[in-house]
């Protein structure tokens, strides 16, 4: 019995905390969720493709790059429709650090490509 007690008690808090919070449901067919939708898809096709290079350096790189970039993707759309001042915060630091590490991965992706053709 006391088995599916603590089940049930988790179940029971767990769906509490959800009704609990409307603004934590799901909204499939609010704006941000649909741009939301398409940064991941785009970051985790180009993610795939970049991590098959077979330099693990260059696999490293390209395969970061595009998660960078969607993250940084990710805090405009948090800027575009977000309205809590320490969120917006948070995405204003996440594209100025994400940018800093986009562009040296980029010049390090084209230094590797320069020195593929010598």
């Amino acid at each position: 019995m006391k088995k599916f007690i603590v089940p049930l008690l988790t179940l029971l808090s767990a769906s509490g905390l959800v009704f609990a919070a409307p603004e934590m449901q799901h909204n499939a067919s609010a704006p941000h969720v649909a741009e939301y939708h398409e940064a991941m898809a785009s970051m985790h096709d180009d993610m795939m493709q970049g991590i098959g290079m077979s330099n693990p350096d260059a696999a490293f790189a390209a395969g970061m790059l595009p998660h960078h970039q969607g993250a940084v993707k990710m805090a405009e759309i948090e800027l575009k429709y977000g309205k809590d001042p320490q969120m917006r915060q948070l995405a204003e630091n996440i594209i100025a650090a994400q940018q800093a590490e986009i562009d040296l991965m980029q010049n390090w992706l084209r230094q590797y490509a320069k020195h593929q053709h010598d």
